[in-house]
């Protein structure tokens, strides 16, 4: 068995980098780890907690999995986990009738945790930003590309598609201060675990979040408290939009 290299980087601008990402399908621990953490990722996907006070806003569990895979697998390993979550899961938990575009998104939600988490000492800024861009580049830009398509495909009108991405624009910016939260907790908990286990190299097992990082939590949640409360004033008339 190939033992794993335990080299770690300051960003993915390497060629050393990709090697030892593709190198990981060699690895019969790895990918036994990801088969699990994927069944997981799969099996809660119809679980979430509902934000109390705000109608149709949820918190769910799938991309805490996401994340911790990610940064075990790296990005190679993570798109195929990912193409198979969304693929068992549109099967297992249909919420409509299956769009193949969107198996891109979940792809691209596993490359950045891995482009960001994969061989990193992280950081807690480091959490919080990879965590911002899966929210903002796979659930809002592409979400709303691929949206598109989606509702031109069913035949929905351009006013339903807008509101429904006015509540998904407000979801991401209101879940993700506790989503930030939670990875950095959960990696704080873990990282001593998958050092010992060989499954992580991080020389950084303890988050201390400083000054910067409370403000700008401090800042995004003000921000999620007001998005909240707008989208409580309009909800009614986006109900009836998406109703339509």
């Amino acid at each position: 068995m190939t033992e794993r290299s335990h080299q770690l980087f300051r960003h993915p601008i390497s060629l050393a980098y990709w090697k030892l990402a593709v190198s990981e399908f060699k690895h019969a621990k790895i990918l036994a780890v990801t088969g699990i953490l994927l069944a997981l990722r799969i099996a809660i996907k119809p679980l979430s907690i509902p934000i109390p006070f705000s109608q149709d806003l949820y918190f769910s569990f799938d991309f805490v999995v996401n994340s911790v895979a990610s940064m075990i697998a790296g990005p190679f390993v993570s798109l195929f986990a990912g193409a198979i979550s969304d693929t068992v899961g549109a099967i297992l938990f249909p919420k409509g009738p299956y769009f193949f575009p969107y198996i891109f998104q979940e792809m691209a939600s596993s490359l950045i945790f891995a482009l960001f988490y994969y061989r990193a000492n992280l950081s807690s800024l480091r959490v919080m930003i990879g965590r911002f861009f899966v929210s903002m580049i796979c659930n809002i830009g592409l979400g709303a590309l691929i949206g598109y398509y989606y509702y031109q495909w069913r035949g929905f009108s351009l006013a339903m598609f807008w509101a429904r991405q006015a509540i998904g624009v407000v979801k991401n910016l209101a879940l993700f201060p506790l989503e930030a939260l939670v990875l950095l907790l959960l990696f704080g908990a873990l990282l001593p675990v998958t050092n010992k286990m060989e499954l992580t190299f991080t020389r950084r097992t303890k988050f201390e979040i400083r000054k910067k990082e409370v403000i700008l939590l401090v800042v995004l949640t003000i921000a999620a408290v007001a998005a909240i409360g707008l989208y409580i004033l309009v909800y009614p008339w986006l109900k009836q939009a998406t109703a339509g």
